[in-house]
């Protein structure tokens, strides 16, 4: 079986970035910077079943199959990625979130990818998350912690 891990560090406090890795909206502007898709249906709770669209290509519809398995906002979230509605090829995503003295670490861990296009697979979108993760996020966040620390008129 193979797997990718990702990590970083944002220097937030870990209740804004679990917004912005949760909330549909901020979500949808991260992805982007991957050519990831936006989550339809989305909400961090145990049984939703959702979607992540993108762009098509190649040997590809564009949809992603989601369900969320496993919550303990804002430390961790779990849900299944399935690439064809009607497969039984189901790998898992993981989301943790820790605390640090600098702000929040944060580790996306995607497993079971199987066999030789499953190697080829996780491959292709490790290189998407750490894009994602690098370009897509520190914006996001930043314009997220400064809206919320902007006094209300």
């Amino acid at each position: 079986m193979t797997e990718y891990t990702i990590v970083r560090d944002y220097p937030y406090p870990i209740d804004e970035v679990w917004a912005v890795l949760t909330d549909p909206e901020l979500v949808a502007q991260w992805t982007t910077t991957g050519q990831g898709g936006r989550p339809e249906g989305f909400a961090p709770v145990p049984g939703t079943k959702f979607r992540f669209v993108g762009k098509p290509t190649v040997g590809w519809a564009g949809v992603v199959y989601c369900e969320v398995i496993a919550v303990d906002a804002p430390h961790s979230l779990h849900y299944t990625w399935k690439g064809d509605e009607d497969t039984d090829d189901v790998t898992d995503v993981t989301y943790l979130l820790e605390e640090t003295p600098e702000g929040t670490r944060f580790t996306w861990h995607h497993t079971g990818f199987t066999g030789v296009g499953g190697y080829a697979m996780s491959k292709l979108l490790g290189n998407v998350r750490k894009k994602m993760l690098t370009e897509g996020m520190p914006p996001v966040l930043e314009s997220y912690h400064r809206a919320r620390r902007l006094p209300s008129s």
